[in-house]
């Protein structure tokens, strides 16, 4: 984990944090700066897929995904609260997660896409009751709902996981400042 900064490194940087305030001039969000600084942190990608009721498959990529507890073994996605995806899977009665690698950079706009086939040419298998899970992926989670809470513009899905496998050696894909990365084999090491 982190180490602790000698008590003299403390004092020199707690006197020259600026913050800039959430609100702009006119008292609104701005949401341009605080997606940046949310973007200085880096996240993995996870393709979140079913089959649906009509037995197509759906999906989306989350970036916003959480682990929550061993036991019981929970993670967390977040999705968008106007997201058009997020209802055809959470009624399904399975969910299949693939946290995708650093070679999954289309698979990953395509599900991040609002039109088009977003399977297209994608390898995936269905596990039990429908849950899909894209081949290639770093590792994979087998998931039902667990519960769901709306917090301000998103929906945190509390998903159980049923079973789950590390796919192979593949570097996750890395989500950082609005922008695709990979780990280097130096950080993947450390």
């Amino acid at each position: 984990m982190c180490s602790k900064a000698a008590p003299e490194n403390r004092a020199a940087a707690s006197g020259s944090t600026h913050l800039t305030g959430v609100h702009d001039a006119a008292g609104v969000v701005d949401v341009s700066a605080l997606r940046t600084t949310f973007g200085k942190f880096p996240s993995g990608v996870t393709a979140v897929c079913a089959i649906d009721g009509a037995g197509q498959p759906t999906g989306m990529a989350v970036s916003a995904f959480v682990n929550v507890s061993l036991e019981p073994p929970l993670v967390g996605v977040f999705v968008q609260t106007s997201s058009t995806t997020w209802p055809k899977l959470r009624t399904r009665p399975r969910i299949g997660l693939s946290v995708l690698s650093a070679d999954q950079h289309t698979a990953c706009r395509q599900l991040a896409s609002r039109t088009g086939n977003r399977f297209a040419d994608l390898s995936w298998d269905t596990g039990v009751e429908g849950a899909i899970f894209l081949h290639g992926a770093s590792a994979w989670f087998d998931c039902e709902v667990e519960s769901e809470s709306v917090t301000g513009d998103h929906t945190l899905a509390l998903l159980r996981i049923i079973g789950h496998r590390v796919a192979g050696p593949e570097s996750p894909l890395v989500f950082y400042e609005s922008r695709f990365h990979d780990l280097s084999a130096s950080a993947r090491d450390n």
